[in-house]
């Protein structure tokens, strides 16, 4: 089965912030997102809500008919707002309060007591648990230990790798996602994913599941439409599929 496809919308809210009321609709979008062909909605709701605001993650919660992935830090409040909608997954990203964007994994040893806390409430919801993590193997181990379901790879520095050269900018991946599936974990990926690096990603990391893509798939979106951009990415996806199969 090809990778599934969970479009990050926190794009589209910063838009609808910027100018407040509710144009363009963040709902409307999430659902138009999954008629186009994607297989989940994510979102990234931090504490001062530039973007995505608690009161969007219920409202989507009971819209959202594919997968709902929430991303965030697991304080309190995020934590309330999670058991309390109880999304299909949850990401827990190491981002402080005020960073801009998620850039960098989780020290699994480190913040291990805080992280097998976090973990045991929310599976004890029924909520399936993905760690954000670099191609680290005791970071990996580590996410294995504190009962992770998951791991999202942080996918920057492929990302800036692929260009001059894919085969080296992939390695790492590769690796961690094997060993990764040995640990027991399932493999999302994202982080700087686009149309340009996504098909040779799926199509040589083992036991990809998911990937998350929001910044490029809607920057896309601005100049070749939402629904033709969703299925360009789908297509990346499904690409990838059949020449595994054909190997």
């Amino acid at each position: 089965m090809s990778t599934k496809l969970s479009v990050n919308i926190n794009k589209i809210a910063t838009l609808r912030n910027a100018r407040g009321g509710n144009t363009p609709d963040l709902l409307l979008a999430a659902q138009q997102i999954e008629t186009f062909g994607a297989q989940g909605i994510t979102v990234h709701p931090r504490p001062d809500e530039r973007h995505i605001r608690y009161s969007d993650v219920r409202a989507l919660r009971q819209l959202v008919t594919t997968e709902f992935n929430v991303e965030g830090y697991p304080e309190e409040s995020f934590m309330a707002l999670v058991l309390d909608t109880k999304p299909n997954q949850v990401t827990l990203v190491p981002d402080a309060p005020d960073t801009l964007t998620s850039n960098a994994g989780w020290d699994t040893v480190t913040h291990a007591e805080l992280l097998k806390k976090a973990i045991a409430a929310l599976k004890n919801a029924g909520i399936r648990v993905s760690l954000f993590v670099e191609c680290n193997t005791d970071m990996i181990a580590g996410a294995q230990a504190v009962g992770a379901d998951r791991i999202e790879l942080y996918t920057e520095e492929y990302a800036v790798g692929f260009p001059k050269n894919p085969e080296n900018a992939v390695a790492p991946y590769v690796y961690a996602a094997e060993f990764a599936h040995q640990c027991g974990l399932g493999v999302n990926a994202g982080h700087d994913l686009n149309a340009d690096n996504l098909t040779y990603f799926a199509e040589n990391v083992p036991f990809l599941d998911e990937v998350s893509i929001g910044h490029a798939l809607i920057s896309d979106a601005l100049t070749l439409g939402l629904e033709n951009t969703v299925q360009i990415y789908r297509r990346c996806l499904d690409n990838a599929s059949l020449r595994i199969s054909q190997k």
